[in-house]
């Protein structure tokens, strides 16, 4: 176990064990797809002696890629978490995809890590994933340090990556390294910390460096960028900045202390360069990790509450406090069942004792405790703050549920999850594939909170929700493989919302007699638009107890229910806010039941009056593409009623950048590469919703109708 308590002399160490603490590294790897994420991992395994062969991801052999899916395509789907040690530091890696279809594996990794490492393509920059996993970071204020990966390639430019970090993400990110040579002739880094040049051997030397001095012909180039990077550190740090304006020279050990703790707040990226494929510069990273990212001793604790009181509780990174865990991923291993990944922030667990979940309400039983190298474990007696293990054992623990003891109660802040942006109808081939189909579905629900699966009563299908084709895709595959269940499946469909364009009042009644008790529920309410983002809002203006307060769950639930289903064709009604102003009921006959129904009715009739209207999902598309194809993708663009936003040029091809509407996205892949005999590539992910062309509605809710 890497934090355990010392003992001497029958006590326990606390100094030794605080350092170990310390010397803990969490850190994610986070890119946009392609630009090394997985490479460079498992070249810093194979240099911390976790690996001895190194894993190719075009060979289908990248250690951390082990999922029979992810082999065969050669890109990430779900973060796999390892632990390695550099010198004196342990540091826990979890590996997150970079395709927009698993964000999710991004989102829940961030939430539970210190730092991390984000990795640019020296050639394409800072690209449309890099963005959205960059704000992801942001969100989560996750000190970074960043890598400007492929530096050996034909078009890399180092310097342009700088330029795009600041213009595209507002970075204050400075190099702190600068190439010496470029593309087929880079060949080393100067470090400008240490002010030394550091030379890369031949390829196949795995990796091993040369310190030298720094090149004469690049010394005025290396001094100009150290005082940048002092410069930069001053903008962000009072202390740098009383050095800066003295004139003075900063040591490089002390300029380190610096650069982690102004890295540490947040305020400042360094930036270094190499190539994970040809194994050069990834010692020199695994070093500035250890040096720039933070311990857990060093970054603020999660925001924690007593779910019994609603104060703030503070949570302190040791082993004698109460318990704080975190189960941030749920995964199902054939071998060991469930298995909870879990980071501790505070107290201690043990295998085979009792643990609480503030979530759920629910006592668990942690059977065994692993610690996990991508598909393999390694089980421990126990482990402590700052670690990150699987669980194993939990029956009723989910994604984001906290644990802890329960005479010590918290709760921390869950997850928001992205909405399913595209569906499609699944059924089992056989009467003996029904009931493995729905175990599957469920274990892949409880796995993946982006994917949903709801049963449509009217149509007696069994709708699966996802983040775009390609997620929909591996779900379908992994169902196939792992559960043995054969299936049929629909075509994709888009997950099309409903809103309202105006404020409108409306009446719902419901009354029943039936010669006994009747049923009697009455409500006035007012609908009115709001933010899409903000699903359905309730809220309620009674006045003289028009209607008990104890039906107010009711009307409510009534409200939602009916919003789950909208009056065109069957959609979610979105961006709509409802205030229940008034209403009537009987003191007999009155009940849930009648204001619940009453509430459905008044939601109806209000959509039908408020001139409501369909929304699409709109993607954030960008492809690049050889100059010589742009007039066919543009003319294509144009049939798709993609609206181009803009032209960019890069060498000798184009960046297209615009909206499109996902319904018109399916089999664009395939349309693409006919286009361009392959050489175009396209990203895209979701933006935001828009009204449907009105002829577009009209066969929408035509067909739903006919259906």
């Amino acid at each position: 176990m890497v934090i355990t308590a010392e003992k001497t002399r029958g006590h326990t160490n606390v100094a030794e064990e605080e350092e170990k603490i310390q010397d803990l590294r969490n850190i994610g790897i986070i890119a946009h797809i392609d630009a090394g994420k997985t490479t460079v991992t498992e070249r810093i395994l194979f240099h911390t002696g976790k690996t001895y062969k190194i894993g190719e991801v075009h060979e289908g052999t990248a250690v951390m890629d082990w999922m029979e899916q992810e082999q065969e395509r050669g890109i990430t789907i779900t973060s796999a978490v390892t632990t390695c040690a550099w010198g004196d530091k342990k540091i826990n890696i979890i590996d997150t995809p970079g395709h927009v279809d698993f964000t999710i594996e991004v989102e829940r990794s961030l939430k539970v890590l210190d730092g991390t490492l984000v990795v640019f393509c020296a050639v394409g920059g800072v690209q449309p994933q890099t963005e959205t996993v960059w704000r992801q970071a942001d969100r989560y204020e996750v000190p970074k340090v960043a890598l400007i990966n492929k530096l050996d390639r034909t078009g890399a430019d180092f310097y342009k990556v700088i330029i795009d970090m600041h213009k595209k993400l507002g970075a204050n990110a400075t190099p702190i390294q600068i190439p010496i040579g470029k593309e087929d002739e880079f060949k080393g880094v100067i470090d400008l910390v240490g002010c030394k040049a550091y030379m890369f051997g031949e390829e196949g030397d795995l990796g091993e460096i040369v310190e030298e001095e720094i090149p004469e012909d690049m010394k005025d180039l290396a001094s100009h960028w150290r005082h940048n990077l002092i410069e930069k550190l001053a903008d962000a740090d009072d202390e740098v900045e009383k050095l800066y304006l003295m004139d003075k020279g900063i040591y490089p050990e002390e300029l380190k202390k610096h650069i982690r703790r102004v890295t540490n707040k947040n305020l400042f990226v360094p930036v270094m360069c190499g190539s994970a494929l040809k194994n050069k510069g990834i010692k020199l990273v695994l070093d500035a990790i250890c040096d720039y990212l933070p311990s857990p001793v060093d970054v603020d604790p999660p925001h924690a509450i007593n779910p019994k009181t609603e104060e703030e509780v503070i949570i302190v990174p040791e082993k004698e406090q109460p318990l704080c865990a975190y189960a941030y991923k749920i995964m199902n291993d054939p071998f060991v069942g469930t298995v909870t990944y879990t980071r501790i922030y505070a107290g201690e667990l043990k295998a085979g004792t009792y643990i609480y979940n503030s979530t759920s309400k629910q006592k668990e039983r942690v059977g065994k405790i692993v610690r996990i190298h991508a598909d393999e474990r390694e089980m421990v007696d126990s482990a402590g703050p700052g670690q990150i293990v699987g669980l194993v054992g939990l029956k009723n623990t989910s994604t984001a549920h906290t644990l802890c003891n329960e005479a010590h109660q918290i709760t921390l802040e869950r997850i928001e999850y992205p909405e399913p942006v595209i569906s499609m109808a699944i059924e089992p081939q056989t009467k003996m594939d029904q009931d493995k189909l729905g175990e599957g579905l469920k274990k892949l629900e409880a796995e993946d909170p982006s994917f949903r699966v709801n049963y449509n009563e009217e149509t007696g299908q069994t709708i699966i929700n996802g983040m775009g084709e390609l997620h929909l895709e591996i779900i379908i595959d992994r169902l196939k493989r792992e559960f043995k269940v054969g299936a049929n499946v629909g075509s994709p469909q888009v997950a099309y919302r409903e809103t309202i364009t105006r404020a409108v009042e409306a009446t719902g009644k419901f009354v029943q007699q039936t010669g006994g008790r009747g049923q009697y529920g009455h409500v006035e309410v007012r609908l009115e638009p709001c933010e899409q983002g903000e699903g359905v809002v309730f809220e309620e203006e009674i006045r003289g107890g028009a209607i008990p307060r104890d039906y107010f769950k009711a009307i409510e639930k009534g409200i939602r229910s009916a919003a789950e289903t909208g009056v065109m064709a069957g959609y979610p009604v979105t961006g709509i806010k409802v205030t229940l102003y008034d209403g009537s009921f009987h003191e007999v006959d009155s009940s849930e039941l009648a204001f619940n129904n009453a509430a459905g009715i008044a939601l109806r009739e209000g959509i039908r009056k408020a001139g409501s209207v369909l929304l699409e999902p709109i993607m954030k598309l960008e492809v690049t593409t050889p100059d010589e194809y742009l007039g066919d993708v543009i003319g294509d663009m144009n049939m798709r009623r993609i609206k181009v936003e803009h032209i960019k040029q890069k060498a000798t091809t184009k960046i297209i950048q615009g909206a499109a509407p996902l319904a018109q996205m399916f089999g664009y892949a395939t349309a693409l590469r006919s286009l361009t005999q392959g050489r175009a590539l396209y990203t895209m992910e979701p933006s935001f919703y828009k009204a449907v062309p009105k002829d577009i509605q009209e066969k929408l809710v035509s067909g739903t109708q006919a259906a």
